[in-house]
């Protein structure tokens, strides 16, 4: 059996435990990161000889003509990748979508530092710490130097040894692939969530079909067309490594796999003539390893698919602009440049988190693309420095016609096919509307119908005593105040704060008595004595606390607008909106937020929006530019409306404190209730509350995953 068989046969036998296992493959973790990480433990040093060797052997001349000629090169790549971005679009079908709030909102991501990443310190902290570009510049720096060094031979010829120990370290781990890839596949195929799979098919099936065209011919047929090396001997040859890179996701482990195949290709088609040129590889990959490579262009793709998923106008016409800010922020982090990239495009942060969603399969086919783009950098590099390159018309020609016929077969089947599954059902409002409480409810809660016009009894003596007595709390709670206090889909009383009144009546040992109040008046329902406390996300204003006692923060929101998904980009710069004269804000009747909005956005006209309206702006319908809520409600209620978006302007960065007012100005009782949500927060149940009902983290149930062992074979593991 050859080592490319026990590979695909090592893959195939991972898919398979991982279907019958499902999530008890699990452990199979620790194999899969031990491989990777073995994989990885002669990578940085190899490439850091390999470099060293390859530009000290140059002279200065044959050092200019490597970047020249390969950096036109690399060009030509970017565009036939950004070709294949551009043009899944076309493919895609109609979606609606929404999020929960998302700390991204309100944390301005730190700035890339480009001194940090390209320039080195200290060499050796880069080395340790895995800083690629770093360890690259520090490389190519020696390898410059050593160029003008006399008698550089001896030198050279020792770090020559080194270079072969380590790739002959690196063989003996690279024979362990098959089981390294039998564990990766296996865990990969029993814990992923399918679910999650599903929704998001659309992007994966239009990234997989292009990442795939691009690797297996455009790639392929480039060198082919312009070397004498045939596509399918490229395949043939790099069909371990590619399947490796593939599997691991990881470009960076195979690059040593890559200069060897390369270097072998080379040498069987007579294209390594010259001993210097014949180490041209050893060069190309790891100097231009840290330029954008084909994985990073495609994930531009995901700009295109947010702005279809959220239906955000992205023209054709600033698809350059946006090319070119790609290029330039995808030579650092990609987690980084994405959020930039969306608000370049003016399309909605949050679908930031569908990018990280989709990294699980999405990375193994632009890990293939990246790989398959090193190799035509090291074979065609290669030939282009020796100026052999076989650049003939009706061949060239014969390329371009095969890879838009190819282009557009691709792009009909994706088109037809993507239509035929449908761009997935929208789920965040069912999600919304039905989430129900996390924990159960207190004993002998009850839910009345309306307020009781007469006080409670007791009136006047101190809260918690009456309390005591009656052995019943009466909560007050605003019936439309989501997601803190609402009725959901199935007419049950839930929110944030529902879920702390009943715990707040199980630590008091008595029974929690619900009583609906209007949003208007609530003040006046305490000062009456009708309800005991009222817990309904109520922000603590000055003209609030001048009449009500207010217990200790228990969560602070961010002042947001909630705009039209387009209009997301503009609203999230603070600046702009400052300079924008007669910008229509809707903002809730409440004095405070209206100064303070007023203080902020001078230029802005307000338009009132009454507390009834402020449940709902979206059906207001109020000729507004954008509504001034907290990024925290507004996530929620973009659920429902998921044509709106969350806009946090920055770097703005307003807190408004929730607090629960007491009935009777009750200081003793306000001081309780201080006391109590400090002990929740250390016990854990306000974070727990936080990540339900306004992260959303398990808002959908999560079944156990599918397996052959459970579900056909019946085994519960018991």
């Amino acid at each position: 059996m050859s080592f490319g068989t026990k590979i695909l046969v090592g893959l195939f036998l991972g898919i398979a435990t991982g279907l019958f296992l499902g999530d008890l493959a699990a452990p199979l973790q620790i194999a899969a990161d031990g491989f990777v990480r073995l994989l990885q433990m002669t990578v940085l040093p190899y490439v850091t000889v390999s470099l060293v060797v390859g530009i000290g052997s140059l002279d200065p001349a044959s050092a200019r003509r490597l970047f020249l000629r390969v950096g036109a090169l690399t060009l030509l790549l970017w565009g036939l990748a950004l070709g294949c971005v551009f043009l899944m679009p076309l493919a895609f079908p109609s979606l609606q979508s929404a999020a929960f709030f998302s700390t991204t909102l309100v944390e301005t991501p730190p700035p890339v530092d480009f001194l940090a990443l390209y320039i080195p310190s200290n060499p050796f902290h880069s080395l340790a710490n895995s800083v690629v570009p770093a360890v690259v510049l520090f490389s190519a720096l020696l390898g410059i130097a050593l160029m003008g060094v006399e008698r550089k031979e001896e030198l050279i010829a020792a770090l020559l040894a080194a270079e072969r120990a380590l790739a002959r370290a690196n063989r003996l781990v690279v024979r362990l692939t098959p089981i390294g890839l039998f564990a990766i596949a296996a865990h990969t195929a029993g814990t992923m969530d399918l679910q999650q799979v599903a929704r998001l098919r659309v992007f994966q099936i239009a990234y997989a079909a292009m990442a795939l065209l691009l690797a297996l011919w455009v790639f392929p047929g480039l060198v082919a067309c312009l070397t004498p090396v045939p596509a399918r001997r490229v395949l043939q040859s790099a069909r371990d490594v590619l399947i490796t890179a593939f599997i691991t996701g990881d470009l960076f482990i195979v690059l040593p796999s890559l200069i060897e195949r390369s270097k072998a290709l080379l040498e069987e088609s007579g294209g390594a003539l010259e001993a210097e040129k014949a180490s041209a590889p050893d060069v190309i990959v790891p100097a231009f390893y840290n330029f954008p490579h084909s994985a990073k262009m495609l994930s531009l793709s995901f700009v295109l698919f947010a702005a279809w998923y959220s239906e955000t106008t992205l023209r054709v016409a600033e698809y350059p602009r946006l090319a070119a800010a790609g290029i330039v922020s995808l030579f650092g982090s990609i987690n980084v440049a994405m959020p930039f990239l969306l608000d370049f495009a003016r399309v909605p942060a949050d679908t930031f988190q569908l990018f990280v969603a989709t990294g699980v399969v999405n990375s193994r086919f632009g890990t293939l693309a990246g790989a398959s783009h090193m190799l035509v950098l090291a074979i065609v590099g290669t030939y282009a420095l020796q100026g052999r390159l076989q650049l003939s018309g009706p061949r060239i020609l014969r390329y371009a016609l095969v890879t838009a016929g190819l282009a557009a077969a691709t792009l009909g089947a994706l088109s037809a096919g993507l239509r035929a599954l449908g761009g997935g059902s929208y789920e965040g409002g069912q999600i919304a509307s039905e989430l129900g409480l996390l924990r159960p409810p207190s004993a002998g809660a009850t839910v009345l119908a309306e307020l009781p016009a007469e006080p409670l009894p007791h009136a006047g003596r101190p809260l918690l005593e009456r309390v005591r007595e009656r052995g019943r709390i009466r909560i007050g709670f605003i019936p439309t105040q989501i997601p803190y206090s609402h009725f959901n889909a199935l007419g049950a009383l839930v929110g944030l704060d529902v879920e702390m009144a009943h715990q707040l009546a199980r630590d008091l040992g008595v029974s929690a008595e619900f009583a609906p109040v209007p949003r208007e008046h609530f003040l006046e329902v305490l000062e009456s004595d009708r309800v005991d406390v009222v817990m309904s996300g109520i922000l603590v204003t000055p003209e609030r606390a001048s009449r009500a006692v207010f217990s200790s923060s228990y969560l602070d929101e961010v002042l947001a607008f909630v705009v039209l998904d387009h209009r997301r980009a503009d609203f999230s710069d603070a600046a702009w909106v400052r300079a924008r004269d007669g910008l229509r804000l809707g903002v809730p009747d409440v004095p405070s937020i209206a100064d303070l909005v007023r203080r902020e956005f001078p230029k802005a006209r307000i338009v009132p929006v009454s507390v009834t309206d402020a449940t709902n702006p979206f059906d207001a319908g109020l000729p507004v530019d954008g509504f001034v809520l907290t990024a925290e409600r507004g996530s929620f209620l973009t659920l429902l409306h998921p044509e709106f978006s969350i806009a946090v302007p920055r770097p703005l960065d307003i807190r408004l404190p929730l607090a629960y007012p007491v009935a009777n100005r009750d200081l003793e009782a306000a001081r309780f209730l201080s006391t109590w949500i400090e002990l929740k927060r250390k016990d854990g149940t306000i974070q727990a509350l936080y990540d339900h009902w306004i992260l959303g983290r398990d808002a959908k149930a999560k079944k156990p995953r599918w397996s052959v062992l459970r579900d056909v074979l019946g085994w519960e593991g018991r």
